[in-house]
């Protein structure tokens, strides 16, 4: 059996088979025209790592070309409309990340000329950048020896290692394993090439062992573990909270909306207004309504999860006179209004309208 030292050859191993089997992203470029001098470009490496943040590569594929295609460099990205990146990213999820994605490519036209910069000390100090990111770009943009821990490299390093250390504690040691395993040549198409294997072939479920480049090493494998790894330490029930939401269109078909704050959950979008979001155990919430109107409530409810609560809406709503003048929010003439640009749980209840 092949020794799992650090030291050994499991880099080049994994290397030669990630140039086979490299999954085909819209801003990766394959290890091929990599090895052909062709370099990636920061600024799609950047804003894809932000995307993929807790959310899918089937999901991103289509919100990165749409961005890309509308705002094709940092400089496009940091002369845009709020209102506009906001509404293109709505149904992302994790708002803050798109207001940072702003701030950050602001930063960069600011303060270094329009250019990500190929120093991870300096990319650490841009808006929205934190050691993870930071980490990816350096690496996959700049091919600079840092180490990306995400959770598919997390589950390699588990099972590769047989470390039985529940998450999130075992975050220190799984990185300090995987530091160890970085190379400094092709650190970018290593990386890249560690979260490919976790997601194609170390799957969370079922694992594909029998093809694995690194089976022979794998002391999970080895030891009949790899299905039950990594552990986690089991998380609370999250809470349920409710809330109404108020939506009301004038006769001439314009919808009564409004921004929500730059803080807090889907700061920045727009979305009905509404009331709080109150935890359950007592009354539901009580809230004015944003206009004087015969207000009714739709029969069902809209129901959403967020990371750390479920949310449970009452959905109310009332035809407006043309001469109406909220209390709060703005109206979207019919024309203007896109419900794409809602967030999700906000096109929920639109949806749960028509």
């Amino acid at each position: 059996m092949r020794d799992t030292d650090p030291s050994g050859d499991l880099p080049l191993i994994l290397l030669e088979w990630y140039d086979v089997h490299a999954r085909a992203m819209p801003w990766r470029v394959p290890p091929a025209a990599r090895a052909a001098g062709v370099r990636p470009d920061p600024y799609r490496i950047w804003l894809s790592e932000v995307m993929l943040q807790q959310t899918t590569v089937a999901t991103v594929r289509d919100y990165f070309q749409r961005f890309t295609a509308r705002w094709p460099t940092v400089a496009d990205l940091a002369a845009a409309a709020d209102a506009d990146v906001m509404g293109e990213w709505a149904g992302l999820g994790y708002y803050a990340r798109a207001r940072n994605l702003l701030k950050c490519a602001r930063a960069v036209v600011a303060d270094h000329d329009g250019h990500l910069p190929a120093d991870h000390a300096a990319l650490l100090k841009l808006p929205g950048i934190g050691p993870y990111t930071a980490a990816a770009v350096s690496s996959i943009a700049f091919d600079l020896p840092f180490t990306v821990l995400d959770g598919n490299v997390e589950r390699v390093m588990a099972r590769l290692y047989d470390i039985h250390t529940p998450l999130p504690a075992a975050k220190p040691d799984l990185m300090a394993r995987a530091q160890a395993l970085t190379p400094t040549t092709r650190p970018g198409d290593y990386a890249q090439a560690v979260m490919d294997l976790g997601a194609t072939i170390c799957t969370p479920k079922s694992p594909a062992c029998g093809i694995c480049p690194w089976r022979d090493p794998c002391l999970a494998r080895r030891n009949g573990t790899a299905a039950e790894l990594p552990k986690k330490t089991p998380k609370k029930p999250k809470p349920i909270r409710h809330g109404t939401v108020y939506l009301g269109q004038r006769a001439d078909g314009a919808w009564l909306l409004e921004t929500r704050p730059d803080k807090g959950l889907l700061g920045g979008m727009l979305g009905w207004p509404g009331t709080d979001w109150i935890e359950a155990g007592g009354p539901r919430p009580a809230g004015t309504p944003p206009a004087p109107a015969d207000w009714q409530p739709l029969a069902g409810e809209v129901r959403h999860t967020f990371t750390h609560f479920h949310l449970m809406l009452t959905v109310m709503h009332a035809p407006l006179p043309n001469d109406t003048e909220p209390a709060r929010g703005h109206f979207v003439v019919r024309d203007d209004f896109r419900p794409s640009d809602l967030p999700t749980v906000m096109r929920k209840a639109y949806d749960l309208l028509r």
